[in-house]
């Protein structure tokens, strides 16, 4: 199912739009206001974002300027939703970032159709992440240590995904700072080296020697990307 982000404040819009797209099978998250959307969408991950330029305390052009410098957020299709009609208006839309500008009013069936285009070619998703007797399900948010739930805070789940994701590669505390707890922060660097602790210590077989999470000296952490061969040689 995919998950669609919508940044709107016109209310009886947002209603109608929610109505249809999850009768079409799309999952809805979202906000009727611009404060926050970038922690929504960092913290939903939606397969796509519908955003209203003219919001009341914030303006859809800056949001979207934030979504395509965000790491995590720059690939997610954006589709404006806007009463701003001009040639010129839509130009600067796309060429901000923009995957599709509609101006308002439109019709839903036209909007959808939009939608799916966007999604056409797209690889599914992988919603399950496996490494050796630790899986973590992006769907339910859930993770499974040799089949028993772990139980995992918002921000340790986002962590753990995120590095999951992407094994073998090195990060700096920075890097992850940026990608977990987003630009708006204020946490310091030694608050990555708390989480990865609280991690290891729920999903560690054993602390003293780190079978998934491992610390690269100098520069930060690490998910195994031999984790399979190393549970097998350890079992």
């Amino acid at each position: 199912m995919k998950k669609i982000a919508l940044i709107e404040d016109d209310a009886d819009l947002y209603a109608l739009l929610k109505y249809n797209l999850e009768k079409e099978g799309f999952a809805l998250v979202g906000a009727q206001t611009g404060k926050g959307a970038l922690e929504l969408c960092r913290r939903e991950r939606p397969d796509l974002i519908l955003l209203d330029i003219m919001l009341p305390d914030s303006d859809g052009l800056d949001i979207c300027k934030g979504i395509r410098s965000h790491p995590e957020l720059a690939h997610i299709p954006v589709i404006f939703l806007t009463a701003r009609a001009s040639e010129t208006d839509r130009i600067v839309g796309l060429e901000l970032g923009a995957n599709d500008y509609i101006v308002k009013p439109f019709f839903i069936r036209e909007l959808i159709a939009r939608i799916k285009i966007q999604f056409r070619g797209q690889p599914t998703a992988n919603r399950t992440l496996k490494a050796g007797q630790l899986e973590l399900d992006r769907s339910s948010c859930r993770v499974r240590l040799d089949g028993n739930p772990v139980s995992l805070t918002a921000t340790e789940f986002r962590l753990l995904e995120f590095l999951m994701s992407r094994p073998g590669v090195v990060f700096s505390r920075e890097q992850l700072l940026d990608a977990v707890w987003g630009h708006d922060r204020a946490v310091t660097d030694r608050t990555v080296d708390v989480y990865i602790l609280r991690l290891r210590q729920k999903i560690e077989p054993d602390n003293s020697n780190t079978t998934y999470i491992r610390s690269v000296r100098g520069f930060g952490y690490s998910f195994n990307e031999n984790v399979s061969e190393t549970v097998s040689a350890s079992a």
